[in-house]
C-alpha cells in the first residue's frame, strides 16, 4: 500500500470539534489565510505519472476489455450501475495539488485497467496534526486511511467530459475526511476536489487558529481549475464547469451553502448543516435525527425554505459523523482516533469526547450510513449533472431500499 505522510488519532478529536462549525453563514469567518495543512506533497513513491488517457472507445484495451458506453449530457460515459449505491466502472486516481497554499486533493475517472500493478494510496492522518504533535503517534499505533484509489493514475481521455463535485470539509477536520463518498463519485465518472481549509482544518483548529474563508477558498479553486493553472492542465478539457455539484458537512455545509446562484453549479447537498441561499437546480439536504451537534430540525427548517427540486433525507438511529468516515478510522487494535489521540497525549485531545458524535455502539455502523449517504448522494448528483433517467425513482425509493431513512420529503419542479 502506497503510504502518504505521517498518520492521526487526533484529527478525530479535531473533526468533532467540526461538528460545532454547522453553520448557515457561508463558513465566512474571517479570512483562508493560507490553506491547506503541512501535508503539501502527496508523499508517494509508487503509481503512474502518465498524465495521457486511452482513446479507445469500446471493445479492449491491450488485454483489457472495455464497458459499454452510452452518451448523457453531452458526455461519452461507460454504462454505470443503476443502483447509485454501487461502485462505478472506473478505477479511481488521486493527485495532490498546491491551489494558491491551499493543499487540494483530486480524485477522477482513471483508465480502465490502469490500477492493475499499483499499490492503493494510503493517507497517512498525523499530517493533519500540528507539526509538534505528528511524532507523537508511532505507526504501530496510526489509524492509517487506506484508499479505494491510487496516485497519479492516466486519466480517462477516451471518455467525458466529466462533471465536477467539490467538497468542503467541517470544523477540525481535513480533505480525506469522506474519502468513501468522493472516491465512489469518482468512480461512477465525477472530477471530485476537495481542499485543506485554513482556520477549519484539523492542525490549525487544535491550536484555536479560527477564521476560515471557505467561499473565497472555493472561488479560487474554481478559478483555478477553470484556467488549467496549479497542476490541473493534467484535466484537460475533461473538466466540464457548466456541471458542477457542492456537498459540504457541518461547516462545510454553510462554505457551499451561497453557491446556488454562481455559474455552472446546479446541485448542492448540505450534510448535517443548514440550507441554501439561493436554491440551485437541485438540493439535497441530509441530516441524522440523533445529531447532538447540528439538530436534525435545522436541517427539517431547510427544507421548508428551499426552492424545489429539493430533497431531505433524514438518517435514524445516527448522529453528526454518519457523513463520513471518521467512526470508521481504528487502529490494528481497534482504538478509534479519540482513543489514540488521548492515548498518546495529543494536545486539546480531552475536547473530542464532548464531540464525538455518532460513533457510540449501537448506532448506525459506519458501513451502513456510507452505504445510505453514497446511494443519495450519487443519485442526486447524476439526476442532473449527468442526465440519469433511473436517479429519480431511486430517490423517491429510498426508503424502501434502506430502512435507516427514516424521514424523506421531496418536492420536485
Amino acid at each position: 500500500m502506497m503510504r502518504l505522510g505521517l498518520g492521526g488519532a487526533a484529527l478525530a478529536l479535531g473533526f468533532t470539534l467540526a461538528g460545532c462549525g454547522g453553520s448557515d453563514s457561508n463558513g465566512s469567518e474571517g479570512t483562508g489565510g493560507q490553506g491547506g495543512s503541512g501535508a503539501s506533497g502527496s508523499g508517494a513513491s509508487g503509481g503512474s505519472s502518465a498524465s495521457g488517457g486511452s482513446s479507445a472507445s469500446g471493445g479492449s484495451a491491450g488485454s483489457v476489455t472495455l464497458p459499454p458506453e452510452e452518451e448523457r449530457c453531452g458526455s461519452k460515459l461507460f454504462e454505470t450501475p443503476e443502483d447509485p449505491a454501487a461502485r462505478g466502472p472506473w478505477p479511481v486516481g488521486a493527485r495532490t495539488l498546491d491551489v494558491g497554499g491551499v493543499t487540494t486533493e483530486v480524485w477522477y475517472p482513471a483508465e480502465i485497467g490502469s490500477d492493475g500493478s499499483q499499490e492503493p494510496v494510503v493517507y497517512d492522518l498525523r499530517l493533519w496534526l500540528p507539526d509538534a504533535e505528528q511524532a507523537k503517534i508511532p505507526d504501530e499505533d496510526n489509524p492509517w486511511q487506506t484508499c479505494d484509489c491510487y496516485r497519479d493514475l492516466p486519466l480517462d481521455t477516451g471518455r467525458g467530459p466529466y462533471p465536477v463535485v467539490v467538497f468542503i470539509h467541517g470544523t477540525a477536520a481535513f480533505r480525506t475526511q469522506s474519502l468513501s463518498q468522493m472516491t465512489h463519485w469518482a468512480s461512477r465518472g465525477f472530477i471530485v476536489l476537495s481542499q485543506d481549509h485554513a482556520g477549519l482544518y484539523l492542525g490549525d483548529l487544535l491550536q484555536f487558529k479560527f477564521g476560515a474563508d471557505l467561499p473565497g477558498d472555493t472561488s479560487a479553486l474554481l478559478s483555478a481549475l477553470s484556467a488549467q493553472s496549479s497542476g490541473f492542465d493534467f484535466l484537460g478539457d475533461r473538466a466540464d464547469l457548466t456541471r458542477i455539484g457542492m456537498v459540504g458537512h457541518s461547516a462545510g455545509g454553510g462554505g457551499i451553502a451561497g453557491f446556488g446562484g454562481t455559474a455552472g453549479v446546479k446541485v448542492l447537498i448540505p450534510m448535517a448543516s443548514g440550507g441554501v441561499d439561493p436554491a440551485p437546480e437541485s438540493t439535497l439536504i441530509m441530516g441524522a435525527l440523533d445529531d447532538g451537534v447540528v439538530a436534525f430540525s435545522r436541517q427539517s427548517d431547510a427544507f421548508d425554505a428551499a426552492s424545489p427540486t429539493k430533497r431531505l433525507v433524514g438518517l435514524g438511529n445516527a448522529g453528526h459523523l454518519a457523513f463520513s468516515d471518521l467512526c470508521g478510522l481504528t487502529n490494528t487494535k481497534g482504538q478509534d482516533l479519540v482513543d489514540v489521540a488521548q492515548a498518546y497525549g495529543i494536545s486539546n485531545a480531552n475536547l473530542a469526547t464532548m464531540l464525538w458524535d455518532g460513533c457510540e455502539d449501537g448506532q448506525l455502523p459506519q458501513a451502513d450510513a456510507t452505504q445510505v449517504v453514497n446511494f443519495a448522494t450519487a443519485a442526486a448528483l447524476e439526476e442532473t449533472l449527468l442526465c440519469s433517467t433511473t436517479a429519480t425513482a431511486a430517490l423517491t425509493g429510498i426508503q424502501a431500499s434502506y430502512s435507516d431513512v427514516s424521514e424523506y420529503k421531496e418536492q420536485l419542479k
